[in-house]
């Protein structure tokens, strides 16, 4: 938790979110058990991570937000920011000096955007100004922004002009980042307008590797991308769920995880 989030919030209230990430659902009446206050305080703690879009008030209790609308860009920099540096730097390993890449939206790829500054002679193309931004002043990086439209929220590009710019080229990794991995293995998104720019990126990378937390297992999200034999790789946090793992292993995809090394 990044320290701008934890400023916000108190230790009960951050134990609080995560246990909440970790359950999907969870009654009132629960929550006041599991932390030993009344239910009153409980109900301030839910509506102040409302407010937050960190969680979603439900009829009797609390959960994850719906599968129509993502959590807000500025508290998703702040959620699980050590484990996104960690598969930042395990997804550097793979990506060797001189290639060429698609990083699409995410903080995750805003990780990986940071981490590929030990590389040289990159050439990246990319529909987030975030990541542009990281990597324009590494030294022997070409930075190519796509053409489209700019969301406030988060700096991203997106549009029938950002499709067209990606399909002119062929690059070596294609770096996605998604928003929930169902259990069959189906990849979903919350932007109709991102999965589009995705499935361009998949379609003109050699090789594609997907950059995803252990929160977006089983996460809700409305807008389908396809399933997971479309990329080559994972890079993680945590082992994927075992009720998954065949899935995985029957479309060959390589699964890389980066540990916590102090709780290994």
């Amino acid at each position: 938790m990044s320290d701008l989030l934890a400023s916000k919030l108190n230790a009960r209230q951050q134990e609080l979110l995560r246990y909440v990430q970790r359950e999907g659902f969870v009654t009132v009446e629960h929550l006041a058990a599991r932390f030993q206050i009344t239910q009153q305080t409980i109900r301030r703690d839910i509506n102040l991570l409302a407010e937050m879009s960190l969680l979603q008030r439900y009829h009797g209790g609390v959960g994850l937000p719906s599968s129509a609308e993502n959590i807000a860009y500025g508290a998703r920099q702040g959620l699980y920011s050590e484990e996104k540096r960690r598969i930042a730097a395990l997804v550097v390993e793979h990506i060797p000096d001189q290639a060429t890449l698609f990083i699409n939206l995410g903080t995750t790829n805003e990780e990986v955007a940071k981490a590929l500054s030990r590389r040289r002679n990159l050439r990246v193309i990319t529909n987030n100004l975030n990541v542009a931004a990281i990597m324009s002043g590494y030294p022997s990086c070409e930075v190519i922004i796509t053409g489209g439209v700019v969301r406030a929220r988060d700096l991203g590009i997106t549009g029938e002009e950002t499709i067209d710019f990606i399909r002119r080229f062929k690059v070596d990794f294609g770096i996605i980042g998604i928003s929930s991995i169902e259990g069959d293995g189906t990849l979903r998104d919350f932007d109709y307008r991102e999965v589009r720019v995705a499935e361009a990126i998949i379609e003109h990378s050699r090789t594609v590797f997907l950059v995803a937390d252990h929160s977006k297992f089983w996460r809700p999200a409305l807008v389908r991308l396809g399933d997971i034999s479309k990329i080559n790789a994972l890079f993680t946090d945590r082992p994927v769920p075992q009720e998954m793992s065949g899935i995985f292993e029957e479309a060959k995809i390589d699964v890389f995880v980066a540990a916590n090394q102090a709780h290994a």
